[in-house]
């Protein structure tokens, strides 16, 4: 616990292994969001499972034509799930 009070008065603690950082505890950043959503995110970016966009905040990709229409693939949805 002593750590905790540490990081909310404002220090970060580094913890080692043999010498090595391994992990900071310390306050939230600033930039950081509080949102439990956006900590999973960070996780999963972290570990490699998710790449986040080159460059956030530009208009996403255009498409090329549609493949086939809504009830095309809704025929074959019913195909598939009456195997």
């Amino acid at each position: 616990m002593e750590h905790v009070r540490r990081a909310t008065a404002g220090e970060t603690i580094l913890v080692t292994d043999r010498g090595r950082v391994v992990a900071e505890i310390g306050p939230p950043q600033r930039t950081g969001s509080r949102i439990p959503a956006d900590a999973v995110l960070a996780d999963v970016v972290r570990r490699g499972w998710l790449t986040p966009a080159a460059s956030p905040g530009s208009e996403p990709p255009r498409g090329g034509p549609p493949v086939a229409t809504l009830s095309e693939l809704l025929e074959e949805l019913d195909e598939d799930r009456s195997r």
